[in-house]
């Protein structure tokens, strides 16, 4: 699962924003699909683990089990800081606050909205985001900030339709 997400994204952020050979971009994006797919590999092993003997000590499966078999996992596996890892749990963190958001609802301690509320959760998102780029740039994760300052910097400049479809920034003097 994890080379399966992780090549596609990996072979397209490669090749629009590192320089090197083809070789070395082959490496690398070989590189990043082995970790993703890893540490994915690492932390289902530990978490199911971690279950199945929790379970067994306690003669029963309890609902504290996943949080603190995941918890463990996500320590040994995914502690480390790195632009793998760091993306992994960037996705996370805004699945989970969408998860947390649904269940307040669900379970009555914040009532339905009475619109959607996407459209707000949006802007202020795309609003800070941009304030973040273009205040307190370093504050963002390299590959984003890569991703930013190629729409919104790199695209003042252009020379031809090829800067749309490849990458807009020469390294040769056409």
């Amino acid at each position: 699962y994890g080379a399966k997400i992780r090549a596609p994204h990996a072979l397209v952020m490669t090749f629009l924003f590192k320089s090197g050979s083809l070789r070395e971009k082959l490496k690398s994006i070989a590189q990043a699909t082995y970790a993703h797919s890893r540490n994915l590999a690492y932390f289902v092993f530990t978490y199911k683990g971690l279950l199945a003997a929790q379970s067994r000590l306690q003669g029963k499966k309890l609902p504290f089990h996943s949080f603190l078999a995941a918890c463990i996992g996500g320590w040994l596996v995914f502690g480390d800081n790195n632009p793998i890892n760091s993306q992994i749990i960037m996705y996370l963190l805004s699945r989970i606050l969408f998860g947390l958001s649904r269940l307040a609802v669900d379970k009555g301690y914040i009532p339905q909205p009475k619109q959607d509320p996407f459209p707000l959760v949006a802007a202020l998102v795309w609003g800070t985001v941009l304030w973040l780029f273009e205040y307190h740039r370093e504050t963002l994760q390299p590959s984003l900030q890569s991703s930013m300052t190629y729409l919104y910097e790199d695209s003042e400049v252009w020379h031809d339709l090829s800067d749309f479809l490849i990458y807009n920034k020469r390294t040769d003097s056409k």
